[in-house]
């Protein structure tokens, strides 16, 4: 039984280290296969055909634009307070997207954070192509039908922006653009024309395009890439993949997008406007390709394609509350349950400290307090099996040659003092999801970027610039092993020690938000130690 505690204190140590990445494995490297197609379906329907949008042809009459050849190619702003978008008649495409709440570094004369940022045109997102029929250039030249280029839109302000250009085959093509002033999310609405005399037809395809090379990489900790919504699931493939292998998606998606660490571009197709998404890597980019299922059109019928899009942060209040399910966009890992009430928490106590730091500290000491009495039980057991040690060690010496009675011997020790083997261990295990939810929580949090507490931390996304906190994190670390009892072996009680010194490393380049966490949470476990050695025995 002694043994079993030992070998479960070790293992309980050994989880917390690298259980991280024991639950979510970095994702392997590609293999080495032949360009291929892989397509992954699931048994559910396609979005339902019920929605308000619907992709489909019609003869009744359209509005009628005046399409004049474009001279030079026109760039469009649009501006709010949350952000500066850039649109080019090229394509009608977006081409640069800010957003001014956010910067690029923690300097306060820092740029914008920029979302989409095409140096050239073929990098420029919102691409719209076909097949068939339906094949129009992703650069064709389309007339703006606003008498303005600049628009600055105020508090509940909305602007409509609308492109008409027309292929040589006859397809006349609007692309309309619908802004809000305080909101990351867009419509996007596409009708299709057909102006050429004769039936045509073919597939749509709309594409999120995202600039990639290899300093965009992500690590074992944060995924960067093509992000999709499949029921439930959230499906991430990685750009190293798509070198070889392109993947498809027929069935239940959602939506598909492209995620950093803290930000994400998705679109969300309503309706019957898209049947197929494409996720495949291109030259110098990325790119998420909305496929509708075939279409026919008469002359002068109509096929029309709506979207929802977002271009925004990865915060899970302004995501769940556009709905559309962008907010499965933010993935806390398996105790995401556990993650979110924390979130609240975490936010709540902002809100009346106004400092992101000392908010965590608040958050520690109340998930300390709520999980007193469970370590309180687990020291005072520990404390218990100290006591017997001496009895412990003379039973082993003398039924060293019959293990049997020797376990009997030592559980009818444990119960005639009251002393539960496992008592250390249990409570210790119970905590251990609220830790990985709360790392996961403090690793991904948007609200901890560029977030100052006091002091030399300015930013609680980023490690210690000093590595003042992960040392003296270590030190108590040290303190709380050697003020806590121990039944180890001498040797197995030396390699323990070992413990903070790995934590310590581990720590330096952890955010040091997750950091305080640790510290606070020592200081207290020491506290809760110190009062518990001062009872009598």
């Amino acid at each position: 039984m002694e043994k079993n505690r030992t070998i479960l204190a070790i293992a309980l140590i050994i989880l917390v280290w690298s259980g991280y990445n024991i639950l979510f494995p970095p994702q392997p490297p590609p293999a080495s296969a032949p360009q291929q197609v892989v397509v992954e379906e699931t048994s559910s329907s396609n979005k339902s055909a019920n929605s308000e949008f619907k992709n489909i042809s019609t003869s009744s009459p359209e509005e009628t634009f005046t399409i004049k050849k474009q001279l030079v190619e026109k760039n469009i702003v649009v501006e709010s307070d949350i952000y500066l978008f850039k649109l080019t008649t090229s394509g009608a495409r977006i081409n640069q997207a800010k957003l001014k709440k956010y910067r690029k570094s923690n300097e306060p004369d820092s740029d914008f954070v920029d979302i989409v940022s095409a140096e050239s045109n073929y990098l420029a997102t919102f691409r719209t192509t076909g097949k068939e029929g339906l094949g129009l250039p992703s650069d064709l030249d389309y007339t703006l039908q606003n008498d303005n280029e600049i628009f600055i839109l105020k508090n509940k302000d909305t602007q409509i922006i609308t492109f008409v250009g027309k292929t040589s085959g006859g397809l006349e093509i609007h692309k309309k653009y619908t802004f809000y002033a305080d909101s990351y999310e867009f419509d996007l609405n596409v009708k299709l024309i057909n102006r050429s005399g004769q039936p045509t037809g073919g597939v749509f395809d709309l594409s999120l395009v995202n600039f990639w090379d290899d300093s965009r990489k992500g690590d074992s900790y944060n995924f960067v890439g093509p992000t999709t919504l499949i029921g439930e699931e959230i499906k991430e493939d990685d750009p190293e993949d798509l070198l070889t292998s392109s993947k498809s998606y027929n069935n239940d998606f959602h939506w598909s997008g492209f995620f950093t660490k803290y930000f994400a571009s998705i679109v969300s197709p309503e309706g019957d406007s898209a049947k197929r998404i494409q996720v495949q890597m291109g030259d110098g980019y990325v790119e998420n390709i909305f496929s509708s299922a075939p279409v026919k059109l008469e002359t002068n019928e109509v096929a029309t394609f709506n979207y929802i899009a977002y271009l925004g942060p990865k915060d899970y209040d302004i995501l769940k509350a556009s709905g559309n399910r962008f907010d499965y966009a933010i993935d806390l890992g398996f105790f995401s349950i556990i993650a979110q009430p924390l979130l609240v928490g975490l936010k709540f106590f902002y809100g009346y400290l106004g400092n992101w730091g000392f908010a965590i500290v608040l958050l520690t000491i109340c998930i300390k307090a709520l999980f007193w009495p469970l370590t309180q039980k687990s020291y005072s057991s520990m404390k218990a099996m100290q006591k017997l040690q001496p009895q412990m060690a003379k039973m082993r010496e003398k039924y060293s040659s019959d293990k049997q009675r020797l376990n009997q011997e030592m559980m009818a020790l444990y119960k005639e003092n009251r002393v539960n083997p496992l008592g250390g261990c249990l409570p210790m295990l119970i905590q251990i999801p609220v830790f990985f939810a709360l790392y996961q929580l403090l690793l991904h949090s948007i609200e901890l970027r560029h977030a100052p507490f006091m002091l030399w931390i300015t930013d609680l996304s980023a490690k210690d610039p000093y590595y003042v906190t992960p040392l003296i994190m270590g030190a108590t670390m040290f303190i709380q092993q050697k003020m806590s009892p121990t039944t180890m072996e001498p040797m197995q009680a030396k390699m323990m020690m070992m413990m903070p010194v790995v934590f310590t490393f581990l720590f330096l380049n952890f955010p040091s938000g997750l950091v305080v966490y640790w510290l606070v949470n020592n200081v207290l476990t020491i506290a809760q130690q110190y009062l518990i050695n001062r009872k009598p025995t």
